[in-house]
């Protein structure tokens, strides 16, 4: 299948999105089925339109749609058309519409062991994360997850491991966190909080203005590719990678389980199989963009990209462990979640020593190959 992508326009939708999902409803009446064809729609946390995240939501819709020949057709709607970003979860919950698009992280507040789902500290990357919902009982303790908030759950794209940050200072030992103010979500932001920082948790829309307000001083997003659309780097000087906090990130699909369980099994299978390609073709895009971006950001823009120091990344990884073992010691499913990812990721280390790791090195060697 050939998947023709729209064209997308960069940035965040304008503020001011103050709908709540009960004032949507009335804006937006929920569409009846006909004949059995079903018109749902589907709310993002998303910027509309924005690279990689928004698009994803939007291929997604797209392939729905044209799969089921518009039996099932889905309307993407950005953060802000209907509901604010984080109030997604509630919109698609409640039965204001029937979709949902983001990150598992997003909606800890509602269930814990929803921030275990969306990416682990030092934890799997994307390869590894895909295989567990595959074939590590990712899927099923997902469905539980999910479960709570009345919603099916599906991963719909994959960052790949993302940057480390933007920051203002230098970031060389552990006591730099100390009095930082920083955007940074899920388990991430719970492990710098306990590195002496102030977290504050923010949709992607708000960034760049809470950034030069001074609401925040130091946040991460995602990767090149996205932070380059944001424009971060009016903001910020240093740059700093590896994104050792989400070393790959799952994106949600999140479906209202009354709207789900009422689909009959071709489309319900069909909605499954076009999640699958979104997972992989997000994912994709990440990988194909990431690099020109990055390339852009330091010969055009002068970012200064810097390595977090080997010390640095030792005490974050030593504080992540204390602190996912705090966190899931009071949660009975958060517990059940890390510990199969915890079994998953060693059988996936000891393999990757000797595949991807080996062979990353092996190509680092220094000899001739094709030159382009």
């Amino acid at each position: 299948m050939t998947l023709h992508r729209r064209n997308f326009v960069t940035g965040a939708v304008a503020g001011g999105a103050a709908a709540t999902a009960a004032a949507a409803a009335s804006t937006f009446p929920k569409p009846a089925i006909a004949q059995d064809r079903r018109e749902w729609r589907m709310v993002t946390t998303w910027p509309k339109n924005f690279p990689g995240l928004g698009t994803g939501a939007n291929i997604l819709g797209d392939l729905i749609t044209r799969m089921s020949d518009g039996r099932l057709s889905v309307t993407v709607y950005g953060a802000g058309e209907i509901v604010p970003a984080f109030e997604a979860m509630d919109a698609v919950s409640n039965g204001t519409v029937e979709m949902g698009h983001g990150a598992p992280y997003y909606w800890k507040g509602k269930v814990d062991a929803s921030q275990y789902i969306a990416a682990t500290p030092f934890g799997m990357n994307a390869q590894e994360q895909n295989a567990w919902f595959q074939y590590g009982g990712g899927q099923e303790l997902a469905d539980r997850v999910y479960e709570q908030m009345g919603c099916k759950f599906f991963p719909s794209g994959n960052t790949g491991t993302q940057m480390g940050g933007w920051f203002n200072k230098e970031m060389n030992t552990i006591a730099d966190y100390q009095g930082l103010k920083m955007r940074i979500p899920g388990l991430g932001g719970e492990v710098v909080k306990a590195a002496g920082a102030t977290v504050v948790n923010l949709p992607g829309g708000e960034l760049l203005a809470a950034m030069q307000s001074g609401a925040i001083d130091a946040m991460e997003w995602v990767g090149p590719y996205n932070d380059l659309a944001f424009g971060i780097y009016q903001v910020a000087q240093y740059y700093y990678y590896p994104g050792w906090h989400e070393p790959a990130t799952v994106l949600d699909n999140f479906i209202n389980l009354d709207a789900w369980s009422e689909l009959p099994d071709d489309l319900k299978a069909i909605v499954e199989v076009a999640n699958t390609a979104v997972n992989q073709l997000v994912l994709g895009e990440f990988v194909a963009r990431n690099n020109a971006a990055l390339q852009s950001l330091i010969n055009e823009h002068n970012v200064d990209l810097r390595p977090f120091p080997d010390e640095l990344l030792t005490e974050l990884g030593r504080i992540s462990g204390e602190v996912l073992g705090d966190l899931t010691s009071a949660d009975p499913l958060s517990s059940e979640v890390m510990q199969s990812i915890v079994s998953f990721r060693s059988e996936a280390r000891a393999w990757g020593n000797v595949s991807e790791r080996a062979f990353a090195g092996a190509r680092d060697l220094p000899f001739d190959w094709v030159t382009p």
